[in-house]
């Protein structure tokens, strides 16, 4: 099963640049989310 992270974020209007950002590992979420939303969230999926 692969999965991805994906991060939505709401300051952003759909179609924005980074309006979404998709993590291929829980390890790459975690140090995106230190350097830029302590506080964020992202929601894992399979595909």
């Amino acid at each position: 099963m692969k999965t991805v992270l994906i991060y939505v974020d709401k300051s952003k209007r759909v179609g924005d640049k980074d309006h979404l950002k998709v993590f291929a590992s829980a390890h790459a979420t975690k140090r995106w989310f230190e350097e830029n939303d302590p506080e964020g969230v992202a929601y894992e999926y399979e595909v």
